[in-house]
């Protein structure tokens, strides 16, 4: 099929990635700062050409996303240029919580290592390398709180201004990380999904000239980022697929890329080939995903968030659709945990393991535990659970159960009173 052309693209280098793929259609465009199908506004996704990729070549690159940069929409000199370098996060094998848990093999990927605490910064990696080539000189977005610091830290790093949209009633912890690195912060009344509505129209206003919106006109480059969390578990597991990952969902988008990174490896020959399954994690107070596929639906119904789970908190996820696909064709599932059942899960998660979660972390713990009591998870199963931000970002969220255990004297009979 004869690529349609968005601009002119022949000064672009974005190393292997050769088109603009629609996914429902196939449609395929030059690569251009777009990311709807105008045949059938489907998504658009990024085409490669990989060529010869071997194991021993990511091998001998840094310990950071870049290692993997033949696999991803950047050109080979991307190491040299002033960038967050995320990625290589700690993959912990989490002999405490598998034992509590009652599960042979578990690893927690905890991507709270990442520059600014969430994994994030591998996404808005992507979109900086995508904004220098299109030219533009505002790096912006829609966010639920960890994008919005992901993108002003990486805009800071790269001499890009920096301009970011969040709801008004994010954590407070995140809208000072957001704010600390300089740009604008701007904070509007109404749900994400009001948010994202905000910037689509802002990209059609010569106000958002030359401005790369990381998840709107730059998402089909950002969203590879998150592919590299799929390279890094395979690599650092000896280049195996685990058997089973719990993956938390939002826009859904993590979740398909990895799915898509999974299959690129197999197809490399760079692991082995074999049966895994996705599981998706929702929270109750929006889980519009989990609904659709509790009910037997291929559509998604949105729905106005209410969860402590903020950074989950999109009602109308625009990948919804392709986690069902991934999770039914896998042999997984999609469920979701109580608020409730979130903040119990972050201090499971802490007290076996020493890893102190976001909400969403405590969400996707907290649906691996469910499953495995319902007998839908594998106990005997390699598996692998998604830790995506820090708890220092969602303090809120356990700041009531999380108290001294005693206040004393400096006495030791005062001492004794207590720790009897």
């Amino acid at each position: 099929m004869a690529l349609a052309t968005t601009e002119n693209t022949t000064s672009l280098d974005f190393g292997p990635a050769v088109a603009l793929s629609c996914r429902e259609c196939g449609a395929r465009y030059d690569l251009g700062p777009t990311f709807a199908c105008v045949e059938c506004f489907g998504p658009l996704e990024i085409a490669y050409d990989f060529g010869q990729v071997t194991r021993e070549q990511i091998a001998a690159g840094p310990t950071n996303i870049w290692r993997y940069r033949s696999l991803l929409p950047v050109p080979a000199d991307v190491i040299s240029k002033p960038n967050m370098a995320p990625g290589w996060t700690k993959l912990v094998k989490a002999d405490n919580l598998a034992r509590e848990l009652g599960l042979r093999s578990l690893h927690v990927k905890d991507d709270s290592g990442n520059p600014t605490h969430s994994f994030k910064d591998r996404v808005v990696a992507m979109a900086v390398e995508a904004a220098r080539n299109f030219g533009f000189h505002t790096l912006s977005c829609s966010s639920t709180g960890n994008l919005a610091g992901a993108v002003t830290a990486a805009a800071a790093r790269a001499g890009l201004d920096a301009c970011v949209f969040i709801p008004a009633d994010l954590e407070e912890a995140k809208v000072v990380m957001a704010s600390v690195y300089g740009g604008k912060l701007v904070a509007i009344e109404g749900t994400y999904d009001d948010v994202n509505r905000f910037c689509s129209e802002l990209i059609g206003d010569e106000l958002g000239d030359q401005w790369g919106f990381a998840n709107v006109n730059l998402r089909p480059y950002y969203a590879e980022g998150s592919k590299t969390l799929a390279y890094e578990i395979a690599e650092q597991l000896g280049w195996r697929i685990p058997d089973q990952i719990v993956i938390p969902v939002a826009s859904g988008s993590q979740l398909t890329k990895i799915d898509k990174a999974f299959k690129e490896l197999i197809k490399l020959g760079l692991v082995e080939e074999k049966p895994y399954k996705i599981f998706a994690a929702q929270a109750e107070g929006c889980s519009p995903v989990s609904t659709a596929y509790k009910a037997g639906l291929d559509v998604i119904r949105p729905v106005k968030p209410n969860t402590i789970a903020k950074s989950l908190a999109i009602g109308n996820p625009a990948d919804g659709p392709y986690v069902l696909d991934i999770a039914r064709r896998t042999g997984g599932a999609v469920e979701d945990v109580t608020d409730a059942e979130v903040v119990d899960a972050i201090r499971l998660l802490a007290r076996t393991e020493g890893i102190f979660a976001e909400t969403a972390g405590g969400v996707t713990v907290g649906v691996l535990r469910k499953l495995v009591a319902a007998g839908r998870l594998d106990p005997d199963a390699e598996t692998v659970v998604l830790n995506t931000g820090d708890g220092l970002k969602t303090l809120d969220a356990v700041a009531s159960q999380a108290r001294p255990t005693a206040v004393i004297r400096p006495s030791l009979d005062a001492f004794r009173a207590v720790i009897a």
